[in-house]
């Protein structure tokens, strides 16, 4: 399928979406061997179309020595190609909830333990005293 969305979107570059095999397979040569991004986008333009087949969807027209891409075939290319839309909306949080004076709060950090940042508190209290004593 990687292939096929290729060639929509090599057809889809020239003016007037034709080129010839030489001029196909040349262009698709170069973005072959571009590297893993030109891979990883086709692939996942292919996945919001499945089942594409380009010749028997006439998504494409053989047109001598040459492929033409059809509307039909930008029609699909524009549809694979739009942002998908998020359908679900963005959940808000709740407020967090008011910090009672006198009360401290601590908050613990998935993967740090209380030993921890009870070291780091040890550490942080005499920086703070240098700076109280320089001022």
């Amino acid at each position: 399928m990687n292939f096929q969305v290729t060639v929509l979107k090599v057809l889809v570059s020239y003016p007037d979406g034709f080129a010839t095999m030489e001029d196909l397979k040349r262009d698709m040569a170069i973005l072959a061997t571009s590297g893993r991004e030109w891979t990883d986008r086709t692939k996942r333009l292919a996945a919001r179309v499945p089942g594409l087949d380009i010749f028997s969807q006439a998504l494409i027209e053989r047109i001598s020595g040459g492929w033409k891409i059809t509307d039909k075939g930008r029609a699909v290319l524009d549809l694979m190609e739009q942002r998908p839309v998020d359908p679900l909306p963005v959940s808000i949080s709740p407020p967090p909830a008011p910090v009672t004076p006198g009360k401290s709060t601590v908050l613990i950090r998935a993967g740090r333990s209380r030993s921890e940042l009870a070291r780091r508190r040890r550490l942080r209290v005499p920086r703070r005293r240098t700076q109280i004593r320089a001022s």
